[in-house]
């Protein structure tokens, strides 16, 4: 771990048109191509099922490839073995020899390859510096709580100092606190070491603070592949948009028209003017009139206090969260009432709400028209992108 902590050799990551089948005909990774860059931090992200693991477990080489080509550094290694691909992994279950002591886990990799003693001591103290666990390396893994067994696990996937660092849902077992703490650990180490991260995880949180990209899948499929705040602000399809933020995307039945001034949405007896950009957009793209998804974050409503063009509700259950509230309304009749959950600042509150929001609450509200999504109904893709 010279210099940068070691050595910085390239460390390109190529998957294309990749598959894996089981018995059956069942495909768990459809097609799946992703370039990755030396150096890059890339998350995988996704519901349980959708395939992220599976993919990760291919590039390691412990799932073999039905179809398609796994490229390190220009390499192809469909048929290299694991150990012959310079990658290491760290897994979910932390996978501790629970007879050694933590300098002897950090130190087996290397002592199976018959390092040199002085050279495996230097490795493990130097990880151990990295990851702030020096004054643990004598004792057994139960001695240690979650979050330092994480970091042990860690250690002793980057003495091998690999081209390529895979992670699987390394933070799951982790309550809320210690994940948040190593998240920032991880984010510490990526900016000390020079490889190439990929991260499994089905945390958004976890993807959209760790990585420089993010590839969303679903059933197999990748649906979407961009920076976190690609991913966020322009959603490709429904599932992107409803995955990606907390709360969850708002989503509604709703008419795109298109008039000579520009385009508005009809939604909820209201009517939206189209944001400029968005209508132009819109326009290099020939949309006419038609009926639409309209998708609004919570964040993206705002309550509306004067006359005009706004949407009444009542509110059901609200959430304050200190410094926001989460309210959860209805607007319409009860045949056929339409939820909305907005997310909003206790200073944009009526003055007599910001302590709290009773139930059955009027409230009225408007779109942020130039943060609103729109999607084809049948296609579910957005007419944005």
């Amino acid at each position: 771990m010279a210099g940068a902590l070691w050595p910085t050799p390239m460390s390109t990551v190529n998957l294309k048109n990749i598959c894996k089948i089981y018995e059956n005909n069942v495909p768990a990774v459809n097609d799946f191509n992703l370039d990755i860059e030396d150096k890059e931090f890339i998350v995988l992200v996704g519901p349980s099922g959708c395939g992220k693991s599976t993919t990760l477990r291919m590039v390691a080489g412990l799932e073999d490839i039905s179809k398609g080509e796994l490229y390190i550094d220009g390499r192809l290694v469909n048929n290299v073995e694991p150990k012959d691909r310079d990658i290491s992994m760290v897994f979910q279950s932390y996978a501790l020899y629970p007879h050694m002591t933590v300098r002897e886990n950090m130190g087996f990799p290397l002592k199976l390859r018959k390092v040199d003693k002085a050279e495996i001591a230097r490795r493990v103290q130097e990880a151990a510096e990295i990851l702030s666990i020096t004054q643990y390396l004598d004792r057994k893994p139960k001695a240690l709580s979650g979050g330092q067994r994480q970091r042990v696990a860690i250690g002793r996937a980057i003495v091998r100092e690999p081209k390529v660092l895979l992670m699987d849902e390394p933070l799951s077992n982790l309550d809320a606190k210690l994940r948040n703490e190593m998240r920032a650990e991880i984010i510490k180490l990526r900016q000390r070491i020079n490889t190439t991260f990929i991260y499994v995880t089905h945390d958004q949180t976890e993807a959209m603070t760790l990585g420089d990209r993010i590839a969303i899948m679903k059933d197999g499929v990748v649906q979407q592949i961009g920076t976190p705040q690609q991913v966020f602000n322009t959603p490709a399809n429904l599932f992107v948009a409803s995955f990606i933020g907390t709360p969850q995307m708002n989503f509604f039945k709703a008419r795109l028209e298109k008039a000579d001034t520009g385009y508005q949405v009809e939604c909820l007896g209201a009517v939206v003017p189209v944001g400029t950009e968005m209508a132009g957009t819109l326009a290099s793209k020939g949309q006419t009139s038609a009926d639409v998804t309209l998708g609004v974050r919570p964040e993206h409503i705002s309550i509306h206090t004067g006359a005009g063009n706004a949407i009444s509700s009542t509110v059901e259950v609200s959430e304050l969260m200190g410094s926001e509230i989460y309210l959860h309304t209805v607007v319409g009749e009860s045949s056929e009432q339409q939820e909305v959950v907005m997310r909003i600042q206790t200073t944009d509150l009526p003055v007599e709400y910001r302590s709290g929001v009773p139930y059955g609450a009027k409230l009225e509200f408007t779109f942020c028209n130039q943060m609103i999504h729109l999607f084809d109904p049948a296609t579910e893709r957005s007419l944005l992108c």
